[in-house]
């Protein structure tokens, strides 16, 4: 039988696979710096760099494995970060081919980049407390 954490009253997961949160976290953390240090947006190297596309399989191929703890959470937290990125990049695609919309498409791009930042920074806190994130 698992151990029940007695804040969360969820089980505990073993130690490899908080390390493979911490990974997963540092791969999209990656690919969030490199969108930084280059000409790239934060959300197009979050949405195109292979960590980030590595870490969201990762998180497909071991949620069922963090089910019932407070890493699904996370796992939940990344998934849903990927795609609602997507889609805020499908949306300032869909304006940047106007020519009136570049300027809100350009608006969208960097706020859903900070937004990216922020979800890669507090999962990444709340995972180093152990505490599992609303969704």
């Amino acid at each position: 039988m698992a151990d029940i954490d007695v804040n969360t009253q969820l089980a505990l997961p073993g130690n490899n696979l908080i390390t493979l949160t911490h990974v997963v976290y540092g791969l999209h953390a990656f690919s969030a710096i490199v969108g930084l240090t280059t000409a790239a947006f934060v959300i197009t190297a979050f949405l195109t760099g292979w960590p980030s596309i590595i870490a969201v399989i990762i998180s497909y191929v071991k949620r069922s494995d963090v089910r019932g703890t407070f890493l699904e959470s996370h796992f939940t937290w990344q998934i849903r970060t990927f795609w609602w990125a997507l889609l805020w990049v499908v949306i300032a695609g869909l304006l940047f081919i106007t020519l009136i919309g570049i300027p809100l498409a350009w608006v969208i791009a960097v706020t859903a980049g900070l937004w990216v930042l922020y979800r890669i920074v507090r999962g990444w806190i709340a995972l180093l407390s152990h505490k599992p994130l609303p969704v």
